[in-house]
């Protein structure tokens, strides 16, 4: 599915009379990254949510647009931060029930390879409870990547990773969601400006963007202007600039 719109977010979300964020005005580009940041409980999860469709708790005043005027119901691959498989169903079916629930025929070929590509083809006979943590992760990045969405809502992905295997997904990431149309809610600095081509800060009084390096994403971790970027961000996200 290549129909990735642009996605436009305006107004602000309360919870018990209390503002949680906003307003905002966010623009996430068609075909792009575009990488949330903020400090814990000021609202991203409850963001990602709101565009996917999902219930939340409070209330939100505002409008969540897409370029092409269409609906994204049934546009979106959506994961959330906790990996939400299914206990009674080994690795390799959780990967593909999103097309069991829809009554298709899983495409087992594609799921396969899949789970080569994530480090888990020995293991997609197993439960989830015989999994680590981080295997647990790569299994719900898998059924997300599965879904081929033009539209994918990524919170924490990558959260439970080592930090090799961490780059190894960041990767394989930006290279299936081409051209896709993302929102990744992370707490790293380094992660944002590796991956996205937009980068907002999402405060209780607004969200605004902050500039990446002029380099096209997936950016070498390790250019100049890459650390120097991340360094800035995180330095900004601490309050000492």
């Amino acid at each position: 599915m290549t129909d990735a719109p642009s996605i436009h977010v305006t107004g602000s979300h309360e919870i018990d009379g209390k503002r949680l964020f906003g307003p905002i005005d966010v623009i996430l580009p068609a075909g792009q990254w575009t990488c949330v940041l903020g400090r814990s409980g000021v609202g991203k999860s409850t963001l990602l949510r709101l565009i996917a469709g999902l219930d939340c708790a409070g209330l939100f005043a505002g409008e969540i647009t897409s370029s092409d005027a269409r609906t994204l119901d049934g546009r979106i691959s959506f994961m959330a931060q906790s990996d939400l498989l299914l206990p009674w169903l080994s690795v390799l079916d959780n990967i593909v029930l999103g097309a069991r629930l829809r009554d298709d025929v899983p495409d087992m070929v594609r799921a396969k390879d899949l789970l080569a590509h994530v480090g888990l083809d020995d293991h997609r006979d197993k439960k989830p409870t015989a999994l680590s943590g981080g295997m647990r992760q790569r299994t719900a990045l898998a059924r997300t990547l599965m879904e081929d969405r033009p539209v994918a809502l990524l919170d924490e992905p990558f959260s439970a990773l080592d930090a090799s295997t961490r780059a190894d997904m960041q990767e394989l990431s930006a290279q299936m969601l081409a051209g896709k149309t993302v929102l990744l809610v992370t707490h790293d600095p380094a992660e944002a400006v590796r991956l996205g081509h937009r980068i907002i800060v999402l405060t209780a009084q607004g969200a605004y963007p902050w500039q990446p390096p002029q380099t096209a994403p997936i950016r070498d971790q390790y250019a100049p202007e890459t650390t120097a970027c991340q360094a800035d961000l995180l330095a900004h996200l601490r309050g000492q600039r």
